[in-house]
């Protein structure tokens, strides 16, 4: 079996040219951006009428004046700044003005617990925090806290140690900002985000602004996004991703519509009309699980549809499909979505498939913050499904001998924050800890984490994040699969309930939704979706009992990371008793 992989050849001759002339920092990569196409509209905000624009130019001076209010407060090269805000074009103009500043970016997820925003405050010395919002600066001011002033994007605080942005901007020299950036070398500390972590405290992550810069100019080198499309952002600019993204529009030049409210995005898109949409898994299995909810002819034009385009995406069946029944679905996205991207978790092949066959191609990735996220990915007009793609330009992976998946390129962090990372960066290679193999084809199949492989008192091993996410394309009542067996005879798991879907089962079964976990009927349900899981599944692999869990699984129980992962020996050691009844 093919133990390497690397992108096309002629996406690495394209990377090559680009480099020639590539910004000395994310900075600089920002203002040459700005001043090729200073009218053209770089971000869309919603607002009480409407979507307002907001030009390279304008942005451009919003940056400018927030860079030379951090050095007029005496903001010193790689000094830490942390933001902590949910998704908005404000966030983007602090990040910019930090890297213009000559500053370091700290990401906080403003939803973090106190203890865990203390922690990265501490850890990374910021000196300085960009905050949302005033109820956000009890977890900024803590006892001991080293931040020394706080500015915030809306809203006010008599705190004599925090300003608004307004009068942040209302300070500085943009002279001092001229300088600051032609002092930024590219190996300078440009980010330091803090994994989310399945286990123990967050590490931090310092990523260069070289493996940024890299990060934009290889998506841009794929020749998948163009000038003339428009982005739709609401995933958390705190995690790699989000500033990946950015990197990717800097690099090529298109529009971004922000919202960060997940509430609205089928609003939104209809609204907005984007060609691209990154996203998590989470968002495709709703959309898909609203779909197999339908019922009647709806269902039967819809399943003829796509079983037509499956098999062939032409031809007079495929084009009264299409416009019947293919379109009015591309419609409810907005109508112009050239594809999706997928990130952060595994998504099931067969919704990849169906969203393909919709015209709505997703294009999984796969990548760690340690690697700045989009490290590999499924070229959008030829996707390998049950896949994650192959590598950006410029970066290999590798198969070590134990299936571990080992990547090397400039997207990769420096290393870790006041830890040794002796034992992941090892010959310029990052043990990723995630097992997988390569097709034929020269693609990613990522089987599991290499911590999170079952090993059953009968020898088998079993990868749990592939039945879980396979359950979560059949079961639309499943938010979460908790699959579990470590050294027991057989495998079980805990179901955690989709809050939407299922309020919506108790009422179609005239069920109280606070009592509809313990029902006979919506075990009867789950009872026949994990049949249809048994039946693809290995014999060994085969769920013999499951629990619905009362409350469903959170990011402030502890139990999934700000980026929605199971932090699996939590939910275990929590639900110890309700899981060794499951083997009484």
């Amino acid at each position: 079996m093919t133990q390497t992989c690397t992108a096309p050849a002629a996406e690495n001759a394209t990377l090559a040219k680009l480099q020639e002339h590539e910004p000395a920092s994310f900075g600089a990569m920002f203002l040459q951006r700005a001043a090729e196409q200073p009218q053209s509209v770089a971000y869309l905000r919603p607002g009480p009428d409407g979507w307002v624009g907001q030009s390279w130019r304008q942005t451009a001076t919003a940056v400018t004046e927030i860079a030379a209010g951090l050095l007029a407060l005496g903001l010193r090269p790689q000094d830490r700044v942390a933001i902590a805000s949910g998704t908005r074009v404000e966030w983007i103009e602090a990040d910019f003005g930090v890297m213009c500043a000559g500053g370091a970016t700290t990401t906080v997820y403003p939803s973090s617990s106190a203890d865990e925003v203390a922690h990265i405050l501490t850890d990374s010395g910021s000196r300085f925090a960009i905050v949302e919002s005033p109820d956000l600066l009890s977890k900024i001011f803590f006892p001991g806290t080293a931040v020394e002033r706080a500015i915030l994007l809306t809203g006010t605080s008599d705190d004599p140690r925090v300003l608004t942005v307004a009068e942040l901007r209302g300070t500085g020299s943009p002279e001092a900002v001229e300088a600051a950036v032609a002092a930024v070398g590219p190996d300078d500390l440009a980010t330091l985000i803090y994994t989310s972590g399945t286990t123990g405290l967050p590490k931090g992550v310092r990523v260069a602004h070289r493996a940024w810069i890299y990060q934009g100019l290889a998506i841009r080198a794929m020749g998948i996004v163009h000038p003339e499309d428009l982005g739709y952002l609401w995933l958390p600019l705190s995690h790699a991703f989000g500033k990946a993204l950015l990197s990717c529009q800097l690099s090529v030049g298109f529009p971004f519509a922000v919202d960060g409210d997940v509430s609205r995005i089928v609003q939104r898109l209809g609204e907005v009309r984007p060609t691209i949409m990154p996203a998590v898994p989470r968002i495709f299995e709703k959309v898909y699980a609203a779909v197999s909810a339908s019922t009647g002819v709806q269902k039967r034009l819809l399943n003829w549809a796509v079983e037509v385009a499956e098999q062939r995406r032409s031809g007079l069946r495929f084009r009264i499909a299409d416009r019947l029944v293919l379109a009015r679905v591309r419609a409810r996205f907005g109508g112009r979505m050239r594809f999706f991207i997928s990130g952060a978790a595994a998504l099931s092949p067969d919704i990849a498939r169906w969203f393909g066959a919709v015209g709505l191609p997703i294009a999984e990735g796969y990548g760690l913050t340690e690697s700045c996220a989009t490290t590999i990915f499924n070229r959008p007009d030829r996707p390998e499904y049950g896949t994650v793609g192959r590598p950006l330009p410029g970066t290999s992976v590798r198969i070590a001998d134990d299936g571990e998946i080992l990547l090397r390129g400039p997207g990769l962090m420096q290393g870790y924050h006041g830890i040794d990372s002796g034992s992941v960066l090892v010959d310029g290679w990052l043990h990723t800890g995630d097992i997988g193999e390569i097709t034929e084809r020269g693609s990613l199949r990522i089987t599991d984490r290499k911590k999170d492989l079952i090993k059953t008192s009968n020898g088998k091993y079993v990868a749990p994040q592939a039945i879980e996410s396979r359950f979560k394309a059949i079961c639309p009542l499943a938010g979460q699969l908790v699959v579990h067996g470590e050294k027991r005879k057989y495998i079980t798991a805990l179901i955690d309930l989709d809050p939407d879907e299922a309020a919506t089962f108790a009422s179609a079964h005239g069920l109280d939704v606070s009592s509809v976990a313990g029902s006979d009927a919506l075990r009867s349900a789950l009872q026949s979706d994990i049949d249809r899981l048994n039946a693809t599944l290995n014999s060994w692999e085969t769920i013999k009992k499951f629990a619905v869990l009362e409350e469903p699984l959170s990011i402030e129980n502890g139990e999934l990371t700000t980026s929605m992962k199971l932090r699996r020996r939590v939910i275990e050691e929590r639900y110890r008793p309700v899981l060794d009844d499951l083997y009484a």
